[in-house]
């Protein structure tokens, strides 16, 4: 008699996502902070690098070398603007349409339901503003909206920032692979984070409490902090975080 074997949940009638589509067929994504629009060397390029310039820091941790100039940067734009995966978005100011920052989604796997959020660079005039907090709102909603089951945040392990980031958005901590790869030289480990779609409902909703105009006072100080709005969803907790 064969012994019976749990295979996983059921998950029926399973229909892959659509996959994010670069360029001008892209979704504009619009928050009250900022616009995600696909990102356009045209319209984008020059503000992104003037945002950048002086701070090749931002590109510490990234595949992403900081460019050498404007030219430069253009020619990484256009290469990048056309690409399946990663699919790159630059964050716009709603008022300016002014381009302060970069994000991207990648390891675009529908037939897993499963994406990847990364290939974040921000321009100092936007860091630990409320733009950005919106903006990593914004594509997670569109992930878990289109049908994705997980939503994942990788990062160097030494990377402490991009580490409270991601458990402060809701992203659970799933381990740290040793070794993961060799970038500019060096040795990296990887430390992963994931939300799934159980999550999604508990998560949207500290989105959105968060991001409500009456959460912020006269002087757009914040009166209830996201990660213990996030801290009951999370899965796991981070150990190099503390408690």
């Amino acid at each position: 008699m064969v012994e019976a074997r749990s295979l996983g949940t059921p998950v029926p009638n399973w229909t892959p996502p659509p996959r994010p589509l670069p360029g001008p067929a892209g979704t504009v994504l619009t928050g009250r902070f900022v616009r995600l629009e696909p990102l356009d060397p045209a319209r984008h390029a020059v503000a992104l690098h003037e945002g950048f310039a002086g701070r090749p820091d931002l590109f510490d941790y990234l595949p992403i070398l900081p460019p050498e100039d404007a030219a430069a940067f253009r020619a990484w734009a256009e290469e990048a603007a056309g690409a399946a995966d990663p699919v790159f978005y630059a964050l716009c100011d709603p008022a300016t349409g002014r381009a302060q920052g970069l994000a991207a989604w990648l390891h675009i796997a529908p037939e897993a339901g499963s994406i990847e959020v990364g290939g974040l660079v921000f321009s100092p005039a936007i860091q630990r503003s409320p733009a950005t907090t919106e903006a990593m709102a914004l594509m997670m909603r569109w992930a878990f909206e289109a049908g994705y089951r997980r939503y994942e945040w990788k990062c160097n392990a030494l990377n402490l920032p991009s580490r409270r980031a991601a458990q402060r958005l809701g992203f659970s901590y799933e381990g740290t692979f040793r070794q993961a790869m060799v970038l500019k030289g060096h040795n990296r480990d990887t430390a992963w984070f994931a939300a799934v779609d159980g999550d999604w409902p508990a998560l949207r909703a500290a989105h959105d409490a968060w991001l409500a105009p009456g959460n912020f006072d006269a002087a757009g100080r914040q009166k209830h902090a996201l990660s213990a709005l996030t801290a009951p969803i999370l899965a796991a907790r981070d150990p190099a975080l503390g408690p």
